[in-house]
């Protein structure tokens, strides 16, 4: 795993913006770890954005890149935080778009299926979600707007 972090003045001042970039193997191990480290850039830099929401959207895009894209290479998850928002995005090696991640499906998901939810989460619980298609095959991501302060839930 690599990781590397842009934008060390956002130590100091947590409006200014930062970024992420990690390696991620192409096994169920990446989604903790993106999870961890989704909940540690959002409350170390006490960024406004909703935690509990984003590592869940976070561990969705994760679980749906290692089961479904083609390859055994691995994953790469990016996380931008600026003052309005965060911004999540995990590239995959399968040029395949992600269902229909930013169109309803035509069918409702099955309640007594264990699958079939993670797209309809992102769409529903995201302020914008998408993909993108990269150099190296394609890039799902989503965004989440700050929270106002007296709107956040505090521990």
């Amino acid at each position: 795993m690599t990781c590397s972090m842009n934008g060390s003045a956002a130590l100091q001042e947590p409006s200014a913006p930062a970024s992420w970039r990690i390696a991620l193997p192409h096994t169920a191990a990446a989604v903790p770890v993106a999870r961890a480290l989704v909940r540690t850039a959002l409350t170390e830099l006490e960024h406004g954005a909703d935690c509990d929401t984003a590592e869940l959207l976070t561990a969705e895009l994760v679980a749906n890149a290692i089961e479904h894209a083609v390859g055994e290479g691995p994953i790469e998850l990016v996380v931008e935080l600026v003052p309005s928002g965060c911004k999540v995005e995990v590239h995959d090696p399968d040029p395949a778009p992600p269902g229909d991640l930013t169109a309803p499906g035509h069918l409702d998901p099955d309640p007594w299926q264990e699958h079939g939810r993670g797209l309809l989460l992102i769409r529903a619980l995201s302020s914008a979600c998408g993909h993108r298609p990269t150099d190296s095959g394609k890039a799902v991501w989503f965004r989440l707007p700050t929270v106002p302060p007296q709107r956040r839930r505090h521990a």
